[in-house]
């Protein structure tokens, strides 16, 4: 036996993650850019959490969705960044007399009735392109993945992640409005 050398090294080395080595273009099946919730847990928060509290969260997780379940684990909702945002909660707070802490993710989540999805069948004929022009065209950042022959919420497919992927700039989600001004002056 013989020991190896140990060497030290300098900031010129990048610290890997296997989807850098798949190469993808908008031609690529749509399945290689699909969380499948068969192989990943599903990102989720309760219906009664603070709004504050998921928001908080979503953002140190760097995540941008998640599903809401019930008591029993079962989705009852969506809610991303863009539903948790000041301005939302500053109107359920003045719509129903609460503190910006009382605000659950319930009030501001995106009911399972009025949730868009994919079928699954459907998106394993379909490539990466017919995915970005499907989520541009309905003017959504996520959309759910449904196999109606299995009766299951199979998993998610997300434009950030195929932005990422594909190297391509994502365009901003929303521009900065007057009330975002008003809530930064405003003394806290």
């Amino acid at each position: 036996m013989k020991a190896l050398n140990l060497m030290s090294f300098d900031q010129h080395f990048h610290l890997v993650h296997p989807e850098e080595f798949s190469h993808l273009t908008q031609d690529s099946s749509a399945l290689a850019i699909f969380t499948d919730f068969k192989k990943h847990i599903p990102q989720a928060v309760v219906f009664n959490m603070p709004a504050m509290h998921a928001e908080s969260m979503m953002r140190k997780a760097h995540v941008r969705l998640k599903v809401v379940v019930d008591k029993e684990g079962e989705l009852v909702g969506t809610i991303s960044v863009n539903e948790l945002e000041e301005q939302k909660m500053f109107q359920v707070q003045q719509e129903n007399g609460i503190s910006k802490e009382e605000v659950l993710v319930q009030d501001l989540m995106i009911p399972r009735q009025k949730i868009k999805a994919l079928e699954y069948d459907e998106l394993a004929q379909a490539s990466i392109g017919d995915v970005l022009e499907t989520l541009n065209q309905n003017h959504q950042q996520h959309c759910l993945v449904v196999d109606s022959d299995e009766k299951q919420i199979r998993g998610v497919i997300s434009a950030t992640d195929i932005a990422r992927r594909l190297h391509i700039p994502l365009p901003t989600e929303r521009k900065t409005t007057f009330f975002d001004i008003f809530m930064a002056l405003r003394p806290h």
